[in-house]
């Protein structure tokens, strides 16, 4: 019994000997004040910079599909009173006029040259087959329904405010009743894609502008 005692004596001394050497080399002997400090300033800085972020007004929302919105970025200024930017355009939470709309189907041409340079392509295309229904953007009504030679049968539909101007162009056919002056509500059908104006008869695709 007593060598017993005697072994866990020594085991205590021997390991209150190591944690005392290993405290002493970790540096825990500090001031606690002086190790404390920086936690907390480090923390005071967090907290800062949580508030600023909270602070911050959430980015405007473009839906993609039910229940899925996603970020647009917030551009500066308008050139000029009403020419709105991309910022409160997005805040009006714009939808996309074709359903199940994949990336690969929106090609990046704004502003290419056509005809030869003698005019630049001031809209979207977005790929789509013949006959797929479009929808409205927005809310609000159709300002004018036209057939040109450059963009075939189109659409003009004004915001409710009259700030912004949707174009659809090189459409197969108007949705059933649709007529100039019509009340629209964001995803309301109002025609199909085709290939009437200019547009490549084998690549239907919807200009939006």
């Amino acid at each position: 019994m007593l060598r017993a005692f005697l072994a866990l004596c020594f085991v205590a001394v021997v390991s209150s000997i190591g944690y005392y050497f290993w405290w002493s080399a970790t540096g825990q002997k500090t001031d606690p004040g002086k190790t404390l400090a920086p936690a907390t300033e480090n923390r005071a800085r967090q907290v800062e910079e949580q508030t600023a972020k909270a602070a911050l007004p959430p980015p405007p929302q473009v839906e993609t599909g039910p229940g899925a919105p996603v970020a647009l970025p917030v551009s500066g200024q308008g050139a000029g009173p009403g020419a709105g930017t991309l910022g409160s355009l997005g805040g009006r939470n714009i939808g996309l006029p074709i359903a199940n709309l994949r990336t690969t189907d929106v090609l990046d041409t704004f502003d290419q040259a056509r005809g030869e340079g003698e005019r630049r392509h001031e809209a979207t295309d977005i790929m789509a087959p013949r006959g797929t229904p479009v929808n409205a953007i927005d809310d609000g009504y159709v300002k004018k329904l036209f057939t040109s030679k450059p963009g075939g049968l189109t659409i003009y539909q004004y915001d409710p405010t009259e700030t912004y101007a949707y174009y659809y162009a090189h459409l197969d056919r108007y949705a059933e009743g649709l007529q100039e002056g019509r009340q629209l509500k964001r995803g309301d059908l109002i025609g199909y894609v085709g290939v009437t104006g200019n547009s490549d008869p084998t690549a239907p695709h919807l200009h939006l502008a």
